[in-house]
């Protein structure tokens, strides 16, 4: 087992500090193990991709191994469908659960067997009991974070009498709510976490693996450390807000270690900050909601924030780990601006995308001394940092489409686009000189008039004898292809949607979703799903992974070329 990190460009944190310092002493002989452990109770988020980058990241930097774990323990909510779609976004993200021939992938709910005799066990050594009080009652007698507890009335009861109604429990001879088993700790204890927490209770409900078998099930902070240990897991990485069950984690691996179930070293649980972005919603429970009552158009809607969104609207693997790296881990709670990361997939696919032109808003351009039987190529970069990948070839011919923001009839100061007696350059293409419109009725452009110089194409040598300001981009009317193109944008208008436990639907962005008719450079038109490129001038785009088809195209924007979004905020 190496017991060196292996080289990555991850940067030191507190975690790393702490697994060093532990190859150091020889705590786990230089092993590593970590897991990542959700709930199959909904579709991951950006939020689980900080953990799960952290998770498999380590194992894989120390030559250990991070397990997969689906904590299954609430049958009411979890689903197959949510496993699987846990197991694909964390293979899309590029991290694997298998070593050495061994696939580390785990259910709580195999130990399901286990967890129910380790609580048999806390009962006879006197560290569990059955509760007959409501949820009315407990919750009354737990006490504040300024007042003690109180103990329950049934916390006296013997170990046989626990026993015999746990039992009786798990037989199904009790109602939900009538008895539940909870640990023995104290009451009193400043953390309420440690006043005697529930950890098993009753449910009549089918379980997606184990059916109707149980009609007990464990609570989670009971399950969670148990699974650990059994899985022999070194570092249980978890955010923040399970920094005050850490003593309850801690309290009932060492009760079955001091009962000879485990051998020490026991798991250590150590917490960082959780990922709290911007302009976004990480609540499973908002999530569905936006969901179930249509505000968006499923879980794998480009504008959330989820794993299968966040795909589906292009960005990359890469531009999310590079994103997490850059954040770092941390122990502060603190706010990760949207910008930063949409800084990072536009910092990966600036590199990676091909470019190509695309018309957003077409408005039709006539070349009217240009031939009109005429069609000729013109040539550009696929990618102007890497001459290595070549060029790509469109035609140019009388008419073409052009973006009807760069025709102005009474143009603003400093506009050097096209307007009447001005000259520009089409992108790649000829310098021409606009000679007017035609309008409609009322009064709207519906064509532009031009006339081009013959000796004026890009990468002729006649090309340097024209000096313009403006250049504008354009694709070729008889050969551009057609295209559905869905011009995506934060979800939310307001950085922090439900601060203060406002309702959160009120900050919806309703310009967050636009749809246009647009017509692309032939190329892009056979663009197989989840191909990307710049569409050069608007930004990052993908091809729809699922209503794109080659020929047919249909694409999502991913990310703007900058941020438009900084200077109102």
């Amino acid at each position: 087992m190496n017991t060196e990190r292996n080289d990555a460009p991850a940067a030191s944190n507190f975690i790393r500090n702490i697994i060093d310092d532990d190859n150091r002493t020889g705590k786990w002989g230089g092993r590593v193990e970590t897991r990542f452990p959700p709930e199959p109770n909904g579709y991951l988020h950006i939020g689980h991709a900080k953990s799960i980058c952290l998770n498999f990241g380590v194992a894989r930097d120390y030559g250990g191994v991070c397990h997969l774990r689906f904590d299954d323990t609430n049958p009411e909510k979890e689903s197959v469908e949510y496993v699987d779609s846990i197991v694909d976004a964390v293979r899309w993200l590029g991290f694997d659960w298998n070593k050495d021939g061994a696939e580390h992938r785990y259910y709580a709910s195999d130990y399901y067997d286990k967890l129910y005799q380790f609580a048999e066990l806390l009962i006879e050594r006197g560290r569990a009991y059955v509760d007959s009080q409501s949820a009315e009652e407990m919750r009354a007698n737990r006490g504040s974070l300024t007042e003690p507890g109180k103990h329950s009335p049934c916390r006296d009861r013997s170990p046989e009498e626990n026993l015999d109604l746990f039992r009786r429990m798990k037989a199904g001879e009790f109602k939900e709510g009538e008895h539940v088993l909870r640990a023995k700790i104290d009451m009193a204890s400043p953390n309420i976490n440690m006043r005697d927490p529930v950890i098993y209770r009753i449910r009549f409900a089918h379980h997606y693996r184990t059916g109707d078998q149980w009609c007990v099930y464990p609570m989670y902070d009971y399950t969670h450390c148990i699974s650990d240990a059994l899985e022999n897991i070194t570092h249980s990485l978890c955010t923040l807000e399970f920094e005050d069950h850490r003593p309850l984690y801690d309290w009932i691996l060492d009760e079955l270690a001091d009962a000879g179930v485990f051998t020490r070293p026991l798991p250590q649980q150590i917490e960082f900050s959780r990922l709290n972005l911007t302009y976004a919603i990480t609540s499973k429970r908002k999530l569905l909601q936006l969901v179930t009552e249509g505000h968006v158009d499923g879980w794998d809607d480009p504008r959330m924030p989820t794993i299968v969104g966040v795909r589906r609207r292009g960005f990359t693997p890469d531009g999310i780990k590079l994103f997490c790296e850059r954040i770092g881990v941390t122990k502060v709670d603190s706010w990760i601006d949207m910008s930063v990361f949409e800084g990072a997939l536009r910092d990966d696919l600036d590199d990676k995308a091909p470019r190509t032109a695309a018309v957003l808003d077409p408005l039709k351009l006539i070349i009217d001394n240009y031939p009109a039987d005429l069609t000729e190529e013109c040539c550009a970069p696929v990618h102007p940092h890497h001459p290595e990948h070549g060029v790509r070839t469109f035609p140019i011919s009388r008419e073409l489409w052009i973006e009807r923001e760069d025709y102005s009839e009474t143009p603003p100061k400093g506009y050097f686009r096209l307007f009447p007696g001005n000259k520009v350059r089409l992108r790649y293409g000829y310098v021409i000189e606009c000679t007017g419109a035609d309008k409609d009725e009322n009064g709207n452009v519906t064509a532009v008039h031009c006339n081009y110089y013959p000796d004026s194409k890009s990468g002729t040598e006649g090309a340097n004898n024209y000096k313009v300001k403006g250049n504008i981009h354009w694709v070729s009317a008889a050969h551009a292809v057609p295209a559905e193109v869905r011009i995506y944008d934060r979800l939310f208008k307001e950085a922090q949607p439900d601060a203060g436990g406002r309702d959160f639907l009120e900050a919806l962005n309703p310009d967050s979703k636009r749809v246009v008719s647009a017509y692309l450079e032939p190329g892009a038109g056979n663009a197989e799903p989840e191909e990307r490129f710049q569409f050069e001038r608007h930004g990052y785009f993908v091809a729809d992974r699922y209503d794109s088809k080659p020929g047919k195209p249909v694409f999502n924007r991913i990310v703007g070329l900058r941020d438009t979004w900084g200077k109102p905020a």
